[in-house]
């Protein structure tokens, strides 16, 4: 059935994932947007469920994932390359990081640079600190970084590397399932495949339409700043389908003609912005705080990796941690898919440590130019930047940037660089969303890759209009999980692949059970096959 159909219409994607997957959609979208209230009560049920009883396997799986990463570039394994031997990078280095900030939580740290460390600055989650102390500050900057350095990168790295892996050194096609291939054989081909796909695909959608949905709420508060935009959903359904629109076009140019113009552009505008506040703002505290957020950081980083609030009743880890690695879990297949695409020929331990590192540096920065400014502001100079980010937190930015010379202008910079940043992030999704669902053998055709957009801005248009900010942490919460659950069994397939591959063995000698099994944290090598007499 679905194969007639997908002939019919002239489709190059796999009939089972692509039909399923819209199918799936639409139901959300038809249920969503009538009958919103129960929509909202049943992902607020759902969502608690998923913290109450998994919120605790979020953060062990991340953390643990985290070590694995750093043990697999420390191994043996790490000078195995994603490519043949004698390949080297695809892009230039410079490139490539410009490419996976634009790809990755450019939106994120956009929306959040501010926002986060004044709201727990306000508001600490340790009962022993008191709001709007210095205290509170030096809190608030170390779990802003904890969220958003190398756990989230770590989210990132996993599937981006095991996806290069398989497919520029094994030959298997750039999608989920091919990731589970040293596990589950030709079988990635049929149902069960499919299915991994299929949540890939919807993690994906509704990853980015959650990054889509707050980046809309920061719009709306920053074009209410600059043009009086009234603040209203009819206001944030005209900005989803503006960015619908240019994702649109931008999407049908293509990987190299859209996306890498877009990140290199975008990637300048987000650091005069920066520059900007650095020396506009007190910069001789902004510096001397970033060193000592970097040490907070390190010596605070083991307790926070596997803080669960398991002492106290709070539902702190709810709407920060587990919603946030929840959200970036969703958004793992894409990232992963985009990063692996522009990473062909480096090795493992260049990868990983790219990877994780430059972005966790330029984290640190944003974030301590950010955080630090804002809390000066509010320590030293009594602007309460804290109390609008606790009634809303898309209108941190904005009016933060309110207390600085040219505000106007700066802050009309800074919505076109959120607004060049979602599209970035939704013209990368729909064309990640398009090679899961797209047959191998097929090219990719831009109806397809702009019907994916348009999906994707249905989505966000939906979660907006059913409940805000809360209906989208529900929903990520309860839809992150699965896919959870796929990383900590794509690092076990990943290992056994590597582990063959430095013995001599092919990935179809894995499957057929002829090369050796696994040593113990791969510390006691078996004996090479070109070395077997």
């Amino acid at each position: 059935m679905f194969e007639k159909l997908g002939q019919k219409l002239g489709l190059s994607a796999i009939p089972q994932i692509f039909f399923i997957s819209v199918a799936i959609v639409v139901l959300f979208v038809g249920f969503a947007i009538p009958f919103n209230e129960e929509f909202a009560a049943f992902f607020d049920t759902l969502g608690g469920f998923t913290f109450s009883n998994f919120g605790w396997f979020y953060v062990l799986s991340v953390s643990g994932l985290l070590l694995f990463l750093i043990w697999v570039a420390s191994s043996r394994y790490g000078k195995i390359r994603l490519g043949p031997d004698d390949e080297g990078p695809e892009y230039a280095t410079t490139t490539w990081f410009c490419m996976l900030f634009a790809a990755g939580i450019g939106t994120i740290l956009m929306f959040w640079g501010v926002a986060e460390p004044m709201y727990h600055f306000a508001s600490p989650p340790l009962p022993e600190v008191e709001g709007g102390t210095k205290d509170a500050a030096r809190l608030a900057m170390t779990i802003s970084l904890f969220h958003y350095g190398l756990h989230t990168w770590t989210i990132f790295t996993l599937p981006a590397l095991a996806i290069g892996y398989f497919t520029y050194r094994q030959g298997l096609p750039m999608r989920i399932s091919s990731v589970f291939y040293s596990v589950l054989g030709n079988r990635i081909y049929g149902p069960i495949g499919w299915t991994i796909d299929i949540i890939a695909l919807l993690g994906t959608l509704f990853g980015v339409a959650v990054s889509v949905g707050l980046g809309t709420m920061q719009l709306n508060s920053g074009m209410n700043y600059l043009f009086g935009l009234p603040v209203n959903q009819v206001s944030q359904m005209f900005i989803v389908a503006a960015i619908t629109f240019v994702a649109s076009v931008s999407v049908a140019l293509g990987l190299d003609k859209g996306i890498k113009r877009l990140s290199e552009f975008n990637i300048a505008l987000a650091l005069v912005i920066l520059l900007f506040v650095a020396v506009a703002g007190p910069t001789l505290f902004i510096v001397s705080g970033t060193v000592q957020n970097i040490g907070a950081y390190l010596d605070n980083l083991a307790w926070l990796a596997f803080w669960t609030e398991a002492y106290n009743e709070g539902n702190w880890q709810r709407t920060w941690t587990v919603f946030y690695f929840a959200w970036t879990i969703s958004w793992a297949p894409y990232v992963g898919i985009f990063i692996a695409r522009i990473s062909k020929g480096r090795t493992i331990r260049q990868f990983v440590f790219g990877a994780l590192g430059s972005p966790l540096i330029f984290t640190v920065v944003w974030f301590s130019v950010f955080g630090l400014a804002a809390i000066d502001l509010e320590l030293n100079q009594g602007v309460a930047i804290s109390e609008q980010v606790q009634e809303d937190v898309s209108v941190a930015l904005f009016s933060f940037l309110e207390q600085f010379p040219w505000a106007g202008a700066i802050s009309a910079l800074a919505v076109v660089v959120i607004v060049v940043f979602l599209t970035t992030s939704v013209d990368s999704a729909a064309l990640v969303v398009d090679l899961l669902s797209r047959k191998d053998d097929q090219p990719s055709r831009t109806v397809q890759r702009v019907f994916w957009t348009v999906l994707l801005g249905l989505v966000a248009a939906t979660l907006l209009l059913g409940g805000g900010l809360q209906a989208l942490q529900n929903v990520i919460t309860a839809l992150g999980f699965p896919f959870c659950v796929l990383l900590v069994f794509m690092a076990v397939s990943l290992t056994r692949a590597l582990h063959a591959d430095y013995l001599g063995y092919s990935l179809k000698d894995l499957a057929e059970g002829e090369a050796p099994p696994l040593s113990p944290m791969g510390s006691m090598p078996h004996e090479r096959k070109d070395q077997q007499p």
